[in-house]
């Protein structure tokens, strides 16, 4: 028997031996469908049936998000809300009875919206846990101040949860963590000093939560291994610390909607791998930085802080690969007739609003491949709206407050998304879904869902 064969043969007899064993006798280990059952006895409702192929008896290794790979152990479990129907996620708290599951390594409940209960205790029953990803669920209350007991873990993600209090500073003895996501809670305080022991770590989000004043010194130990970090959407003050320009690795680094003021470190010019950079919505100001990127910056945002860049820089608009620009009040004083895009129509977004842009944006949307958002409301903008072109991709579309003069066409009713307000509009509008606030203070639009026209 030659090994093309052979290998035919031993793939033929695992799936013999795994379709044999699917109509024979259950081979579940009695803890593994106790403490699985356990745990749907806890579901009080899942009218998506996510679960109904739980059933006593039957092999566990077979139920749905039950995963066996070691001696018939169930080794990961996997349950996720967005497998359900219209929305209908199940309901209930998590059982305790999965601490039974001792060869569980990884545990994922995810976009479970009507799970509640404290951090579940029983994680610490669970010697060969090492990835934990509860997001998505309406588990609240402290973290537990013992969760650096937890040292095996490489992954902790509790995003979408109502988590309150500080971070312990025992999750300092999770050294083997690559990735950790408390975003998206309802945590407070200052960010603890505790990633100096975290060697390995890739990927640190700590977004939408109540966190205030300067980062830890702790976090400039990570810059030989983290890619990604995510600060955004807390009450973050002071400068943007200049270590991080020593993230070489980087290439995302989000920290909008905070408090930080003053220039963006000008060393940023080291970030050699940033790729995606969202600083929207603070207090910065100029001169900004070039960043020479190795592939390319795909997404910027610097919206909504105290730039005045006058122009758009050359370096911003060059990269083969950009797909998202936002630079909405950053004291743009250029015209759309004169901007010559680099090359590159793969935009999906882009956002100009509040700046002095004057012109037609006709010609560059006109030669948008991808293009699904354009927003250019509260500039100078002046041409006929009837006389406007775009791709079918595009969905919305804000030119409000501007000096748009012309019709609004049947065509524009296919956006999901539109504002023209506050223009100089005139005539009857087609038929759309739009409300009347899309429309108001033209100069002479009517019909639907404004006053109807005069005869």
């Amino acid at each position: 028997m030659n090994s093309c064969s052979f290998n035919l043969f031993i793939l033929g007899a695992i799936i013999f031996l795994r379709c044999f064993r699917s109509t024979g006798a259950a081979t579940c280990d009695p803890d593994d469908e106790a403490g699985l059952l356990g745990f749907k006895s806890g579901i009080t409702k899942d009218p998506s049936g996510i679960l109904s192929s739980w059933k006593k008896g039957t092999d566990c290794c077979f139920w749905s998000g039950v995963f066996c790979v070691n001696n018939d152990r169930v080794t990961q479990l996997s349950v996720d809300g967005d497998f359900s129907l219209d929305g209908n996620s199940p309901s209930g708290t998590i059982s305790p009875m999965l601490a039974k599951l001792q060869h569980l390594e990884r545990i994922l409940l995810t976009s479970l919206r009507k799970i509640t209960g404290p951090f579940p205790q029983f994680i610490f029953r669970l010697p060969k846990l090492n990835y934990i990803n509860i997001q998505g669920c309406l588990l609240s209350g402290p973290l537990p101040a013992n969760i650096g007991e937890l040292s095996q873990l490489k992954t902790l993600v509790i995003d979408g949860n109502m988590f309150t209090g500080h971070i312990p500073s025992s999750i300092a003895n999770l050294t083997r963590l690559t990735w950790l996501n408390l975003g998206n809670n309802r945590l407070s305080g200052t960010i603890p000093n505790i990633f100096k022991s975290m060697k390995e770590l890739n990927s640190l989000d700590l977004s939408r939560n109540g966190f205030f004043g300067r980062l830890p010194p702790s976090i400039a130990s990570l810059a030989p291994t983290l890619y990604y970090l995510d600060l955004s959407q807390n009450n973050l003050s002071g400068t943007i610390p200049n270590y991080l320009s020593r993230f070489e690795a980087l290439s995302t680094l989000v920290l909008s909607k905070n408090k930080y003021s003053g220039v963006v470190p000008m060393s940023f010019t080291n970030l050699i791998n940033i790729t995606n950079l969202d600083l929207s919505h603070n207090l910065l100001t100029g001169p900004f930085p070039v960043l020479k990127s190795i592939n390319g910056i795909e997404s910027l945002d610097l919206s909504y802080n105290k730039f005045h860049l006058k122009t758009i820089p050359k370096w911003m608009i060059s990269s083969p690969s950009i797909y998202s620009l936002k630079l909405a009040k950053c004291g743009l004083k250029i015209s759309l007739d004169d901007w010559k895009l680099a090359g590159t129509y793969y935009y999906d977004s882009i956002d100009l609003s509040e700046n002095e842009i004057s012109g037609s944006p006709a010609k560059f949307l006109s030669q948008m491949k991808y293009l699904m958002e354009f927003r250019a409301a509260g500039n100078k903008l002046r041409f006929d709206l009837g006389k406007l072109t775009f791709v079918r991709t595009l969905e919305t579309l804000d030119l409000s407050r501007n000096l748009i003069f012309g019709k609004v066409l049947a065509t524009f009713a296919g956006l999901k998304t539109m504002n023209v307000s506050q223009n100089h509009l005139c005539g009857k509008l087609p038929v759309t879904k739009f409300p009347a606030s899309a429309f108001a203070g033209n100069d002479c639009l009517c019909g639907s869902p404004l006053s109807p026209c005069k005869v």
